[in-house]
């Protein structure tokens, strides 16, 4: 019974200490899945504090599908701003709650013969949240976003 006691205030030490949102200056790395009606985008991104409750970011994501027997990868690049909630709906610190707007670039690499969608510019926006367990670490989930990733993510940060 004392090994768990020792084990849950160990956790909610962790807990209490966790930090968000993303300080002017700071960076932080977003990794993870995401999902839309092409396929499963892997993504990876970097985040930085531009002034209080603001960020700017970009991010590179890769995709595969397959339609009426061609395949088509799709690489991505985006930037993006976010605006953090945190401070002016008093959010626990663990916790980082933004929206924002995104612009983006596609690559498709399509097989000979394909004729559909070849957008390659999208605008988006996206509305998300991370739960930070420790001060540097946490995970996120966001909806909204691009052209091609649009459905929305999942995923790991971690400041750096």
């Amino acid at each position: 019974m004392k090994k768990i006691a020792l084990l849950l205030a160990v956790f909610a030490f962790s807990f209490a200490n966790a930090q968000a949102p993303l300080e002017e200056g700071g960076i932080q790395l977003n990794a993870g899945f995401g999902t839309s009606s092409w396929g499963t985008p892997v993504y990876v991104g970097l985040d930085f504090g531009v002034a209080e409750n603001f960020t700017v970011g970009g991010e590179l994501s890769y995709q595969s599908y397959s339609t009426a027997g061609y395949k088509n990868n799709i690489l991505g690049i985006q930037a993006n701003g976010n605006y953090h909630f945190n401070e002016i709906l008093n959010i626990p610190s663990e916790w980082d709650f933004y929206a924002g707007a995104n612009l983006n670039y596609y690559s498709w690499s399509k097989d000979a013969g394909y004729t559909g969608n070849t957008d390659n510019f999208g605008l988006g926006l996206q509305v998300g949240g991370r739960y930070f367990f420790t001060e540097n670490f946490g995970v996120n989930l966001q909806l909204g976003g691009g052209t091609v990733n649009n459905g929305g993510k999942i995923g790991i940060t971690y400041k750096l």
